[in-house]
């Protein structure tokens, strides 16, 4: 896909030129994403349905014990892991892009790429902020409930949402999840794309990502937003949907990341 070469560009310390875009680029990456995922879908069913097992697993672990008040942070945080899943779409959209054989037995060729070692360093890092989450929720839920867990999924919900201690953990769990989120989005958006596409280290893949989320933060939290609203639509019924939304919005970021990374000015692209 071509990128838009009349938006203007700007450098940050340490990190790759990166551009300022438009919410039309953010139309753009999503269409452009929705042809790749129509390319090449029938491949990638399966490996989109990964995801939804991930979080049929996570609902059984969390209500069936007395892990029952985290299911609801697990389940949301299981988003701040999607960008990792997403990795194998960035390398069939590059190669997509590149006119290569994109099929799903390519899924896996991230790990022939020169920077497969920076992806397992951004990876561990939102593997550490998941459980930084999880741990800040159960911290959270015990500050203002207590230690006790509830005895049944209807005691918990009536006390969700009758009582101030229920709607103070609604309030305070989404702002600090939402915390946790725009983390995660400055952190990831560009830099695993480019560690798919680039020679460079996880530092200077990292800071690119921040400096192109700082030159467009308004609509990268536009951006955040659309993807929590599909990943909650394709979370209904039993996270079954999501084999589209992930596949879909996997295909999208990287079509996101060849407009906001300057990518011909940068000599560590260059395949």
């Amino acid at each position: 896909m071509a990128v838009a070469q009349h938006l203007p560009t700007v450098s940050a310390p340490s990190a790759a030129p990166v551009r300022k875009i438009t919410s039309e680029d953010l139309s753009i990456s999503l269409r452009d994403g929705w042809q790749d995922f129509m390319a090449m879908r029938g491949d990638l069913i399966f490996i989109g349905l990964l995801y939804p097992l991930v979080g049929l697993v996570a609902a059984t672990v969390t209500l069936g014990g007395t892990l029952l008040p985290l299911f609801f942070p697990i389940a949301a945080g299981i988003s701040l892991l999607g960008p990792i899943v997403a990795i194998g779409f960035y390398e069939l959209a590059r190669r997509r892009e590149d006119g290569l054989e994109s099929d799903w037995s390519h899924f896996f060729d991230v790990r022939k790429r020169p920077s497969a070692d920076g992806l397992g360093v951004v990876a561990a890092l939102l593997v550490t902020i998941f459980m930084l989450w999880v741990a800040a929720a159960a911290i959270l839920y015990v500050a203002l409930w207590g230690m006790n867990a509830p005895d049944s999924i209807g005691a918990f919900l009536t006390r969700l949402f009758t009582t101030p201690e229920g709607w103070a953990l609604i309030v305070a769990g989404n702002l600090i999840g939402l915390g946790f989120a725009a983390l995660v989005l400055a952190v990831s958006v560009v830099s695993l794309p480019m560690l798919v596409d680039c020679e460079v280290d996880a530092s200077t893949a990292v800071a690119t990502s921040v400096a192109a989320f700082g030159q467009n933060s308004g609509l990268m939290m536009r951006w955040g937003m659309i993807v929590a609203v599909l990943l909650v639509l394709g979370s209904i019924p039993a996270f079954i949907g999501l084999a589209v939304v992930l596949p879909w919005l996997g295909y999208a970021t990287w079509h996101l990341y060849t407009r906001l990374v300057d990518r011909a000015a940068f000599p560590h692209c260059a395949d």
